[in-house]
């Protein structure tokens, strides 16, 4: 089912052996119903949540930051329905997919998908495939599309764990300061391409606190962001700490990848998501989350590099 708040201009697949191929054959290719909308105009978002709060390192005084609102996105065209699929395909420069449930569903890669994407490329078109997956970086997704017999390289991936180093870079953030991070290993291979140090992770998995009277938990006071992601090893020790720095370093970053509220680790049923590991933060802290992941606006913004766009994605 396509969702009404995520689908940002449109849901398409192609196929190569048609030249006219109908309005079903599109969706059938990627296993999506017939509610394909788009529209031709500039990108639009229709996220109710959209008014992220935007960070600049002050680099006049390193404890303190810059904070402005960002504006909220407003829709510039209603999508319209996909009458004329090469007319969308003429107007668009770049098309951004959804990894799960359009890609591939576990391992496993949906129908039609290799013949759309090599249409798609053969008329020069660029390609980003999205992922709010922080357990892994960029390269070893490239891996995964490589395992299921995709051309896929790095920089057309975007995966929420590279959009936290991203965003680190784009406000320049200094690299005599540290990030913790609550999440697994795809948020620490990403910090470390950055150049970033980092501690917590996966590291700090085993960790117990020793609650006896009086007990003082310390903690690195150079830390200037926490990062959280999807996390199968939280636990009380990540979230106390996360929880000093904010609170204790003066200007620490509050950053999450995304705040899914469930995830499917298996086909039996749905498992918390990273949005939970992120509320326990929130919680704690009484501070809003800077998300980097979909849907946010630094996606967007990062994404978008002054190119029209179409949006291919699932609830």
């Amino acid at each position: 089912m396509l969702s009404r708040t995520t689908v940002i201009a449109a849901s398409l697949s192609v196929s190569a052996g048609s030249a006219n191929p109908s309005k079903s054959n599109y969706s059938r290719l990627l296993g999506l119903n017939n509610n394909l909308s788009y529209t031709a105009s500039n990108p639009v978002i229709v996220s109710s949540n959209s008014n992220f709060a935007s960070f600049a390192w002050n680099t006049s005084n390193n404890s303190k930051y810059t904070k402005s609102r960002m504006e909220r996105f407003t829709t510039r065209a209603s999508p319209q329905p996909l009458t004329n699929a090469d007319e969308l395909i003429g107007s668009v420069q770049t098309f951004i997919f959804d990894c799960d449930g359009v890609i591939w569903k576990g391992d496993k890669l949906i129908d039609g998908v290799p013949e759309t994407l090599d249409l798609l490329r053969s008329k020069g078109k660029r390609l980003v495939f999205v992922t709010n997956n922080s357990t892994k970086s960029r390269k070893q997704y490239g891996k995964k599309f490589e395992t299921l017999g995709l051309n896929v390289n790095e920089e057309e991936i975007f995966a929420s764990s590279f959009a936290a180093a991203a965003y680190l870079k784009s406000i320049n953030f200094p690299k005599d300061k540290k990030v913790y991070v609550i999440g697994e290993e795809g948020i620490l291979k990403e910090l470390e391409l950055a150049g970033y140090q980092y501690l917590g992770g996966p590291e700090d998995g085993g960790k117990k606190i020793d609650l006896k009277p009086g007990f003082l938990m310390e903690h690195d006071e150079n830390v200037g962001a926490v990062v959280v992601g999807f996390d199968r090893n939280v636990n009380y020790y990540k979230i106390q700490y996360g929880t000093l720095c904010i609170r204790e370093n003066p200007g620490c970053l509050f950053i999450a990848t995304n705040r899914d509220a469930v995830t499917h680790l298996t086909d039996a049923q749905e498992w918390a998501g990273g949005g939970s590991m992120v509320g326990a933060i929130r919680g704690s802290t009484q501070r809003e989350p800077l998300v980097v992941g979909k849907p946010s606006t630094f996606m967007m913004d990062y994404l978008a590099n002054d190119h029209r766009f179409a949006w291919l994605g699932t609830d």
